[in-house]
């Protein structure tokens, strides 16, 4: 026996804050023709004369199982669901396909918040990351601001405001700050977008609806010299790879790098791989007598390293720009090596590096693949040095808001750094 019964729809209309004069003229037709309507007490605001009997969306499970009843019945009523923006955008969308068949939901999207947001600050979005944290964790914003991601839009929750979000910020200790635009009400008529410094956030107060844009600047703070520490200089010190800002040797790593260097005044040492030159200047910096050679092949590499050097006023830092090994050896024999990048020839870095060191000297890797880190320590048990391994699994403590939305104390949470091994070579 072949069934006939058509299938009953339910149309979820996304809204915005203008409400129903926000409608297309055809979507509003289907509200109006609506014998059920379902939705927050906010959304149902917006028709307060509509005579279709109403269900106030709070419990999503209940609210689901009384509308498979009302769908199951002889002659279901007409069912639309009013919720905020595009639903199949961080929205209801995904519940309802989780919970009735595809076929029987049809979906009239509104603008999201993220696309009027990205409008009324008047910057392109298409390369956003787009984050919810709207009753959910802070790690994927977490992880995008430690890319460096450009530019990241994150949907709020009272728990997760624009104060907890900065926060979170200025805890990562970022080479490269962030401009914050709060943008509230987006389509309202209390309407408002705002730009901030992270800091500037901490203790603003803002409407529950909001949403925070972050775009990646190129400003670096003005550096007071006369406050640096002798070692150990803060990642915001330095000028950073703009499109990869998380590409600098960490001020935790540096220190501990440092310290297997062995450094003694005078020597003469390589750093070869210098990217920003933050290794190399930490050296200088603590031994001026010394001659420190920052081999680096990229261009922007470069600029960094002359550009690093005048903001920190390091003298004896010699810039050798041109790929390792075939610029090395120009270079005077070195009584220490740093080798924080090898361009895919590790291998032939790793002889020219034996050949040249100097007696007594130390040769110090960062590797963060566990290929390199094997054919390292093959090579060094072949010419017979003696090697030391340590692995680097550092994490740093951020603030981060109480776990419910009254609860204003602030609670620390241990965010890691990329995982590295250092490796300490001696010759016989």
């Amino acid at each position: 026996m072949i069934n006939n019964k058509i299938m009953a729809v339910i149309h979820v209309v996304g809204i915005g804050l203008d409400g129903a004069r926000g409608l297309t003229p055809a979507v509003r037709q289907r509200v109006e023709a609506a014998t059920l309507l379902v939705g927050s007490d906010r959304h149902l605001s917006y028709f307060p004369d509509h005579p279709a009997l109403r269900l106030v969306l709070n419990d999503f499970t209940h609210v689901f199982q009384q509308l498979k009843h009302y769908l199951d019945s002889p002659t279901p009523p007409q069912i639309v669901i009013l919720t905020s923006g595009d639903p199949l955008f961080f929205g209801l969308g995904r519940l309802l396909l989780l919970a009735f068949p595809p076929d029987q939901l049809c979906f009239h999207p509104h603008l999201s918040a993220v696309q009027l947001g990205f409008s009324r600050i008047k910057v392109p979005w298409q390369d956003a990351r787009l984050i919810s944290a709207h009753g959910r964790s802070l790690s994927e914003l977490t992880t995008a601001l430690q890319s460096g991601a450009e530019k990241i839009a994150i949907l709020t929750d009272p728990r997760h405001s624009p104060a907890a979000i900065a926060q979170l910020i200025l805890g990562l200790n970022l080479s490269i700050p962030y401009d914050c635009w709060v943008c509230e009400n987006l389509g309202g008529e209390a309407e408002r977008v705002q730009k901030f410094s992270a800091q500037e956030l901490l203790n603003a107060q803002f409407a529950p609806l909001n949403l925070v844009i972050l775009l990646r600047t190129a400003v670096i703070a003005e550096l007071d010299r006369s406050k640096l520490p002798l070692f150990g200089l803060p990642d915001t010190c330095f000028y950073s790879f703009p499109d990869r800002p998380g590409l600098i040797t960490k001020r935790e790593l540096r220190m501990l790098v440092l310290g297997e260097l062995s450094l003694q005044p005078g020597q003469v040492i390589w750093d070869i791989g210098a990217g920003t030159g933050a290794v190399a200047i930490e050296i200088a910096r603590l031994l001026p007598q010394s001659s420190i050679f920052a081999i680096e092949k990229t261009g922007l590499g470069q600029s960094l390293i002359s550009k690093n050097c005048e903001r920190l006023q390091v003298s004896n830092v010699s810039l050798v720009p041109g790929a390792a090994p075939q610029v090395l050896s120009a270079l005077p024999d070195p009584d220490r090596i740093f080798i924080g990048g090898s361009g895919g020839q590790l291998q032939e870095i790793l002889t020219i590096c034996c050949d040249r060191l100097r007696p007594g000297g130390v040769v110090v890797l960062s590797l963060a693949t566990l290929e390199h880190l094997a054919l390292t320590l093959n090579c060094y048990r072949i010419w017979g040095w003696s090697t030391q391994v340590l692995q680097a699994q550092l994490s740093r403590a951020v603030e981060i808001r109480g776990s419910e939305p009254s609860n204003n104390s602030a609670l620390t949470r241990l965010v890691p750094l990329n995982p590295v091994a250092l490796v300490k070579a001696m010759p016989p």
